[in-house]
């Protein structure tokens, strides 16, 4: 399946989702957003990103803030940074770049705010990004980095079958959630302690554990009980 420019969804919302699906909900599908300390700290850090201008340091070129899009998958999006790295010969991983001459691989490098999460939603982001400018370069891209604010180190990550297919599978339910525009019930569960999105998304009231239905039917039960005490 090959998806419009027009129906392309951002490639961010593969993290979001993989995080937390009520989360991407709330962002994407109703356009709610609030800052917390985090999420100010991250997004002046992507800000400090694009504003540097693309370098040379040797032999690696240090392209920022490229467009990318994959039509198969429906993403598109915008990368912090691309380093294109000298190939000694062309071959499937290395692309010629006419502006300076030889072939070059790409290497994409993403910039978190704190530290490794856990589960794959950063690491699936990065190669949501990898098999865009693959199929906008024909090459392809076998690993990229993580680089979180704290340790100030990077993590590697490669670009492996099971996460191409964990990228793929998201992409596909991410463009199901688009379509049936249904935000999810919260969860509820540790995620939420430091979600900027804690007071709109409201998880003690909308969890499973609290959802509407459960509410009423308890008050109409405690009503049920109070009458057959004799109380008014």
């Amino acid at each position: 399946m090959s998806y419009s420019e027009d129906d392309l969804l951002p490639v961010s919302a593969i993290q979001h989702l993989l995080f937390c699906e009520r989360q991407c909900a709330l962002i994407h599908l109703e356009h709610l957003w609030d800052e917390n300390v985090l999420t100010a700290e991250g997004r002046q850090q992507h800000e400090r990103c694009d504003e540097r201008a693309s370098e040379t340091r040797g032999d690696v070129l240090i392209a920022r803030g490229l467009y990318i899009q994959n039509l198969e998958l429906g993403l598109a999006g915008k990368t912090d940074v691309v380093e294109f790295h000298r190939a000694e010969e062309a071959g499937p991983a290395a692309v010629p770049l006419k502006v300076v001459g030889g072939f070059w691989k790409p290497f994409p490098v993403e910039y978190k705010h704190g530290r490794p999460k856990q589960g794959m939603c950063d690491e699936a982001q990065l190669c949501a990004q990898a098999m865009c400018l693959e199929e906008m370069l024909q090459v392809r891209i076998v690993a990229g980095a993580l680089y979180y604010q704290r340790p100030r180190r990077r993590t590697p990550v490669e670009f492996d079958d099971a996460l191409r297919q964990i990228v793929k599978k998201t992409a596909n339910r991410l463009h199901e959630l688009f379509q049936s525009e249904i935000t999810p019930p919260a969860v509820n569960d540790k995620r939420c302690g430091n979600c900027s999105l804690k007071n709109q998304c409201l998880p003690n009231c909308t969890s499973g554990k609290h959802l509407v239905d459960d509410y009423l039917l308890s008050n109409l039960k405690n009503i049920g009980q109070e009458k057959n005490k004799g109380l008014p």
